[in-house]
């Protein structure tokens, strides 16, 4: 029987890390976790009680006490934020843009973190986010390290939100995918980085199949080397 892997899935927004992660989740029947919605949520709490983003104790407090989870659904898994669905509206453009500035709080970061080791210490888990495999699971056996142009990535953002009927600018989410990357960067805890040992894909004029089948036969390979 194959061994229950950690597969790390990191990179900038947009680079195709939650759709990649779902699917390769499902092939591999692996319970894929998003860790960047868990951020999404902390932010989408805060915004939603009024607590300010330069309000570290506060924002510290919260990401303590709120529960996170995922729940699998006939569309994908389902993020749960102490048990309402809250899917949908943690990608707005506001909550997008309000989440990098929660996420640098080091006191959110330690609370998440910890949430998703104990989710994944068991491994037979696919994790997407900016630093699993630098910072939460160092020790992962599949390493993935996604990336896309700013205006690549912008243009599937764009895409997403006005499929669901959000009005954007195109213009301006090639700009806010650029913050976000600015911000992820440079943040001083945990900051956006390629592990030494990750294998890059660069996403740019790729389908997710081709994507897929790419990680897939990574995680393959390293199983026979287990």
């Amino acid at each position: 029987m194959p061994k229950q892997l950690i597969v790390a899935i990191d990179g900038p927004s947009g680079a195709g890390k939650s759709t990649l992660s779902r699917c390769v989740a499902q092939v591999l029947g692996y319970l894929n976790i998003d860790t960047g919605a868990m951020y999404r949520c902390v932010a989408l709490a805060a915004q939603r009680q009024g607590v300010d983003p330069s309000d570290a104790q506060g924002l510290a407090r919260l990401s303590r006490s709120v529960r996170i989870r995922f729940t699998p659904s006939a569309t994908g898994e389902r993020v749960l934020l102490d048990d309402v669905d809250v899917s949908d509206a943690i990608r707005t453009p506001e909550v997008s843009l309000l989440t990098p500035k929660v996420a640098a709080i080091p006191a959110v970061r330690d609370a998440m973190v910890a949430q998703q080791r104990k989710m994944g210490e068991k491994g037979g888990v696919v994790l997407e986010g900016r630093d699993i495999g630098s910072v939460v699971f160092p020790a992962a056996e599949v390493k993935i390290f996604l990336i896309a142009t700013a205006e690549e990535r912008g243009r599937r953002r764009f895409a997403e939100l006005t499929a669901k009927g959000v009005q954007i600018d195109l213009a301006r989410t090639i700009a806010e995918i650029k913050e976000r990357d600015r911000l992820d960067i440079t943040r001083t805890h945990s900051p956006l980085v390629k592990s030494a040992d990750a294998i890059e894909i660069d996403t740019t004029g790729l389908t997710i199949d081709q994507v897929q089948q790419r990680i897939l036969q990574i995680v393959q390979n390293q199983n026979r080397i287990c």
